[in-house]
């Protein structure tokens, strides 16, 4: 089975999250953003062998530590989708602009398309493609887990901001309610920022994209 933990990292307490298979002990960190040692902690307390870098957005908290670490452990970079090489060119800049020293460009290993999958030991995980909050935005969504790894796109209460370059706010809803919603509404979430929730309940009660 699929376990994972969620580690806030950086100062803006990004999600990064820890997931892993409990059979093998294969790991991958999605959205490693920033604080690897204490990332690398968490992987050594879990007992795991770090095996991939999956990254949701090329955001500088996301992803400002994604080039270093897969150059120090000889990692694989999947994801996220070819429409973020514009945030990614540009995470030295952001680096320099939010104190994030290590930050730097890198090439994905493989990019993502919607409808992709992602495997973790003997287990898949599904890739779908929503943009909005950036045009190359995916989320990693486990069936066997009833969790999605969501980003930026969807937060508890709230939505990912569409006022950053190529953001757009009408894009960003479709791919809420029509990347996300069709999961269920029973699956939780895990966002990029804050605590977790359901699809199902912020179909009810978000005022962004309530009754949606």
């Amino acid at each position: 089975m699929l376990s994972y933990e969620t580690i806030p990292v950086t100062p803006f307490e990004q999600n990064c999250s820890l997931i892993w298979c409990t059979d093998t002990l294969d790991a991958a960190l999605i959205d490693p953003g920033g604080d690897l040692e204490q990332l690398l902690a968490r992987v050594q307390h879990h007992g795991l062998t770090l095996r991939h870098i999956w990254v949701t957005h090329a955001h500088i908290d996301h992803a400002g530590a994604v080039g270093a670490l897969a150059q120090a452990l000889n990692l694989p970079i999947t994801g996220p989708h070819r429409g973020d090489q514009f945030w990614i060119d540009l995470l030295p800049t952001q680096g320099a602009r939010y104190g994030f020293e290590n930050a730097q460009t890198f090439v994905p290993t493989r990019w993502l398309v919607d409808g992709d999958e992602v495997a973790l030991g003997p287990h898949t995980l599904l890739v779908r493609h929503c943009p909005g909050h950036t045009p190359g935005h995916v989320i990693f969504y486990s069936e066997s887990l009833n969790r999605a790894f969501v980003g930026d796109v969807l937060f508890a209460g709230s939505i990912g901001r569409t006022d950053f370059p190529q953001g757009d706010h009408d894009t960003l809803i479709r791919s809420i309610t029509e990347r996300l919603w069709p999961l269920g509404d029973d699956t939780i979430f895990i966002p990029g920022h804050g605590p977790e929730s359901s699809f199902g309940r912020e179909r009810q009660t978000n005022p962004y994209v309530g009754g949606t």
